[in-house]
């Protein structure tokens, strides 16, 4: 529990955007020093340029899983940052790209097809234009209507594409800039921006996770079906005591030869890790997760994580109100786990008594801490919904005294999020995650 000191998420955020703002305004420094271009249109097209080689690099690290940062801010959070700062690239490169030409149609005195053409031509230009085509792509179906539309795995497919259009624009700046190479410090500075983005991109999202699974050898120890479309996977390994994971995280899931290995399953850990055995609890919603009651026992277990702030280190409040839709229980019953004291209410929505996960587990850790459990049944739309504000305060009136987490539906974490915010509920001790990794 953390009185008068600055919350990790704050912490957390104010170490990020201290970061670009300090590269930022270092590249705007050296953009006055060695930033002029042939005509004033090809001045500002360098100035966009620079600012998209800021941009490339910072989506590399919202979406390296950086540990310190993924604990603190959360997957989900830096996700929507990612989705944000690469619409904002998108329009920086085509902006740059049209004052390109357009400069250079000036310089020249000809038309700007004209113009487009011949820099086509030009080895240098090309990889510029391929990175920024690839780029569009990738916009095109990252667009909530289009991205709807898709299977994960396709979008996912289509999303690598970036790691290419990186690869080209890297080869183009080198080629085409000469802000960087104005000075030694330049020169030093961007190639230790570059090999740091990069280096922290491997480093978390390949070398971490091949490192740890070498390590702790994951395997499947049990498969204990909970319902007729819930089951719950007991995996195992080596040293799991030094595994960094808490309750309420979760981890991306494989099962090679259960499943292909393409598709990435994000399951929350349903008990809280006791250094012997990790536990996940799936709803069949997919083929990935109604396939797991198949999983035979000994099976490998590639494991990805443990990533995700829906932890007690963000705790500020002695008491706690936990939150749950469906099967988003999972990482609230691991919290309870983790709850030392009886000054706990858990509110579990589901449509009927028999849908309620795990329900038996909640009911029993709940009545050894002399808590409180609300099972709220029904369909949205039915009675009196729970979640509105004099809901919430009738069946916890010192609402605004808690830490509140908050984990379900997307609609329902709206809902209640937007109620906390009618109660005023202030915004450090309210905690909510959303699934999903696009």
């Amino acid at each position: 529990m953390r009185r008068r000191t600055v919350p990790p998420v704050v912490a957390a955020r104010w170490a990020l955007w201290t970061f670009v703002v300090a590269n930022l305004a270092i590249v705007e420094v050296l953009f006055l020093d060695a930033g002029t271009g042939k005509n004033d249109v090809l001045t500002v097209a360098k100035f966009f340029g620079l600012h998209a080689a800021v941009l490339m690099l910072f989506q590399l690290l919202l979406v390296a899983r950086l540990p310190w940062l993924d604990r603190r801010i959360g997957m989900d959070r830096l996700t929507v940052w990612h989705r944000w700062v690469g619409f904002t690239l998108l329009w920086t490169l085509l902006t740059h790209a049209v004052l390109v030409v357009l400069g250079y149609a000036k310089l020249d005195d000809a038309s700007m097809p004209k113009t487009f053409l011949a820099l086509a031509g030009v080895p240098a230009s090309l990889l510029g234009m391929l990175a920024a085509a690839l780029v569009v792509v990738v916009a095109s179906v990252s667009v909530r209507k289009v991205r709807r539309r898709l299977r994960y795995e396709t979008w996912h497919g289509v999303h690598l594409l970036l790691y290419v259009a990186l690869g080209l624009a890297f080869v183009h700046q080198l080629q085409e800039t000469t802000t960087f190479t104005s000075s030694a410090f330049a020169t030093v500075y961007w190639w230790a921006l570059w090999l740091f983005a990069f280096g922290a991109l491997v480093t978390g999202r390949i070398v971490t996770p091949l490192w740890r699974n070498s390590y702790h050898r994951f395997h499947v120890t049990a498969v204990v079906p909970e319902s007729d479309q819930v089951v719950s996977v007991y995996v195992t390994g080596r040293h799991l005591d030094r595994l960094p994971a808490r309750a309420g995280q979760f981890c991306i899931w494989r099962f090679p030869g259960h499943h292909h290995w393409w598709p990435a399953n994000p399951f929350s850990l349903s008990a809280a890790p006791d250094g012997r055995t990790l536990r996940l609890t799936a709803k069949a919603v997919g083929s990935a997760s109604a396939g797991l009651r198949h999983i035979p026992v000994g099976s490998r277990a590639f494991v990805e994580g443990p990533y995700g702030a829906f932890t007690s280190l963000h705790r500020t409040r002695p008491g706690a109100l936990l939150i749950a839709g469906g099967v988003g229980i999972t990482p609230v019953r691991a919290l309870l786990e983790e709850e030392p004291s009886g000054d706990v209410v858990v509110l579990y929505r589901v449509r009927s008594e028999r849908d309620a996960v795990l329900v038996d587990e909640v009911r029993a850790l709940v009545a050894d801490r002399g808590g409180e459990l609300h099972l709220l049944t029904g369909r949205t739309g039915e009675g009196s919904p729970p979640f509105e504000p004099d809901g919430l305060r009738a069946l916890v009136p010192d609402i605004a005294e808690r830490d509140v987490y908050v984990c379900g539906p997307p609609a329902m974490t709206s809902a209640v999020l937007s109620a906390l915010r009618g109660l005023k509920v202030p915004h450090r001790q309210v905690h909510a995650e959303r699934f999903g990794l696009a």
